[in-house]
């Protein structure tokens, strides 16, 4: 057995413990872990318990980890455990933070899929396909994608996405605004009868003020 014989805040930003045994630095530990744990001065320590506070410590760490992620936007299961691999955590840490996290539903793929489906639809309309394409690519499970993006309409997310781009080619003869157009949306994903359908309901739209 050890005796902790003093608990010291770590420098700077660092929301660590300094635990010191027998009068020596002995590891550092996450703040958090070392409230639930209980330690102060004078408490004698198991090498199984200091083990148990080091594991706990680096699955803190872990987590902190994953908030931070999440705190820029909401992400998928599979994308998260990728980004926390990137950064080192072992399989068996992932897993329990990722478990932790579903508890309190602060991943849910539903939930992603939906925010990503509902940003595409706002700021940069695409396909149906293309969405769909993207989620796999994030590794939501098919049976969720599939109930996420079936009623997107690709007409309308053609036309919402092609307006804007329109109202750059305003002097653009019809060759050259069927030919840039239809590049712009068959970057977004749109299928060729849509394309041409956007185009010319487009194109229509721009001529009618000059022949009324």
């Amino acid at each position: 057995m050890a005796r902790i014989t003093a608990l010291r805040s770590g420098k700077g930003r660092s929301k660590k413990v300094n635990v010191f045994l027998d009068g020596k630095h002995a590891f550092n530990l996450e703040v958090d872990v070392a409230i639930k744990g209980g330690l102060k001065v004078g408490q004698e320590i198991s090498a199984s318990q200091v083990e148990a506070l080091k594991k706990a410590g680096y699955q803190q760490r872990c987590y902190d980890a994953a908030a931070r992620l999440l705190g820029y936007r909401p992400r998928s299961e599979y994308e998260l455990r990728q980004r926390l691999t990137q950064r080192g955590f072992d399989n068996d840490t992932i897993g329990a933070v990722l478990t932790r996290l579903k508890e309190h539903d602060l991943i849910n793929d539903s939930n992603f899929a939906r925010f990503w489906r509902d940003t595409r639809q706002s700021f940069s309309p695409r396909s149906q396909w293309l969405i769909r394409a993207e989620l796999k690519q994030k590794g939501v499970p098919s049976e969720i994608i599939d109930q996420v993006v079936g009623d997107i309409n690709d007409i309308d997310n053609a036309y919402h996405a092609a307006k804007k781009k329109a109202g750059s080619l305003a002097t653009a003869d019809h060759q050259d605004f069927r030919r840039r157009l239809g590049e712009y949306l068959k970057r977004r994903g749109f299928g060729y009868s849509v394309i041409i359908k956007t185009i010319e309901r487009l194109w229509q739209e721009r001529e009618e003020p000059q022949t009324a």
